[in-house]
């Protein structure tokens, strides 16, 4: 059980790490495209990566394992609230560098357990004390010349309110379906959400989209389709308080990346 869930924290940790880096790829891709065109293609690049290896375990494993009706409602709920996380944080991105932007959406690490207080998820100590002491950490790693909140900043809180929800109800939905077609469903749904705001509030530009291709892919293929089905698989055997201290960690590799790549 404790080989398990070392196993699931290391998960974890390496989503982690994939997430942070991508808030560089966010930043550039907002140079190149409005929020919305960005989500749609990273969300639908990550469904459709994961088409194939739903293929190959279905084969494997059969039918039974694979009943998307079961799937379907859990998918669209998650979808929606993968929507509004990731807009904000997209449209956010536009304004604050990628060290402050990591450390706020990092902010769920205490919104987490705070927020499953009201839905009867028990914190113990050692959880509480180890999210106050990664918190101050976060401030400590990515905040310098005192912490003034602007509109990009805001945006980025917002963001972090509705990945503490996000990552609570993979908490619950994750243990009850398989983690693959769960993933499909709510990575579709996300995307569909997306090209519906994009046509209504943005131009698609196709220029935009070929000079944004590297950070679409990593975003795409790596953000969306490896992590977040990372995090769907680990945190069936972690407590989502425990994953959220986990997730800390992005802050430190949105540090390193900005510094490294962007130059921040």
């Amino acid at each position: 059980m404790e080989k398990e869930k070392f196993k699931s924290n290391l998960i974890l940790l390496l989503a982690a790490a994939i997430w942070g880096f991508a808030f560089v790829a966010q930043r550039k891709g907002a140079e190149y495209l409005g929020p919305h065109t960005f989500n749609f293609l990273r969300f639908s690049l990550g469904a459709i990566s994961l088409l194939p290896l739903y293929a190959l375990m279905r084969n494997r494993k059969g039918e039974e394992n694979f009943k998307w009706e079961k799937a379907l409602k859990s998918g669209i709920v998650l979808g929606v609230v993968l929507f509004l996380a990731s807009t904000a944080q997209q449209i956010g991105m536009i304004y604050t560098p990628a060290s402050k932007a990591g450390f706020i959406t990092s902010l769920y690490v205490i919104l987490v357990p705070v927020f499953g207080l009201f839905i009867g998820r028990k914190i113990g100590k050692t959880l509480w004390a180890g999210a106050v002491i990664a918190l101050a950490g976060l401030y400590l790693l990515s905040v310098k010349d005192g912490f003034s909140i602007q509109f990009g900043d805001s945006l980025m809180f917002l963001s972090a309110v509705f990945f503490a929800f996000h990552m609570l109800m993979i908490g619950t939905f994750a243990p009850k379906h398989n983690v693959i077609l769960l993933s499909v469903f709510q990575f579709a749904f996300t995307a569909l959400l997306s090209l519906g705001a994009a046509i209504i509030l943005e131009e698609i530009n196709l220029l935009g989209i070929q000079e944004a291709w590297v950070p679409l892919l990593y975003s795409g293929l790596f953000s969306v389709g490896i992590a977040f089905t990372l995090q769907s698989y680990a945190q069936k055997k972690t407590h989502p308080a425990n994953a959220a201290i986990i997730f800390s960690f992005e802050s430190v590799f949105a540090l390193l990346g900005g510094w490294l790549i962007l130059n921040e």
